[in-house]
């Protein structure tokens, strides 16, 4: 049972339809934020084809635009509407979950309320979605194959990725998984991952076409190989 006063109720009422007439009001005047009309409508073109991409794309935002703020305000009426409804059947006051009396204060501040503050509605973070992380998902979208239970090891969309980040991105080696980043070159994903070789020793030792002839490049897995001790000092006389 709400314990607001007679007074109380009358004020809360007279504010909730106010608000209600202003937002009818807003929808009437605007026509629904433009939604009663189509953009072919409003631009007057019978088609969009010649129009330059970024006439387009504001046309689109502002579509989007009108959509977000009718929905805020549809939104808004059925929530007034709740409220006086259930100002008519006794129940305003009081939380719908939990039943106990919703304080005067948060009423005075939010008049279509009807719930308290530990059981808003608003509180809750919603797990929905959007439907586009279905196709997109994993990370690389249906084109990674890491994870692929056939153990698939080619090419796929991550090496892509790889081979176009390398030409470089807005990251910076602070914001790098890499650990113990020295350079830009270093930044990427799996930016120390082997490239045409996989063990150290195969980027250095090479031979002529006969197989018979060992030579050494001397590169930086050769200096990395050396430093750790890994090979053969032998390799310092070729």
């Amino acid at each position: 049972m709400t314990n607001l006063t007679n007074t109380q109720l009358r004020n809360l009422r007279s504010r909730l339809v106010v608000e209600k007439a202003a937002i009818e009001q807003r929808l009437a005047s605007s026509e629904h934020y433009g939604f009663s009309a189509s953009l072919k409508d409003e631009s007057g073109d019978l088609s969009s084809y010649d129009n330059h991409p970024a006439d387009a794309a504001t046309e689109t935002y502002e579509r989007g635009k009108d959509l977000a703020l009718h929905e805020q305000e549809e939104f808004h009426l059925s929530r007034i509407d709740a409220a006086l409804t259930a100002m008519e059947d006794g129940s305003y006051g009081t939380c719908r979950t939990c039943g106990s009396n919703i304080p005067l204060e948060r009423l005075q501040a939010l008049p279509d309320s009807l719930y308290c503050v530990a059981h808003s509605p608003r509180q809750d973070i919603s797990e929905h979605r959007p439907v586009e992380e279905q196709f997109l998902a994993p990370g690389f979208g249906r084109s990674s194959m890491d994870e692929h239970e056939d153990g698939y090891n080619g090419f796929d969309g991550e090496d892509a990725w790889q081979i176009v980040e390398s030409w470089g991105n807005s990251d910076s080696p602070a914001m790098s998984e890499n650990a113990n980043v020295r350079s830009y070159d270093e930044i990427g994903i799996e930016a120390d991952e082997a490239d045409g070789y996989v063990e150290p020793l195969e980027s250095f030792l090479a031979t002529d076409i006969t197989g018979k002839h060992v030579s050494v490049v001397r590169n930086r897995e050769y200096y990395n190989y050396m430093e750790h001790e890994e090979g053969d000092h032998m390799l310092e006389e070729q």
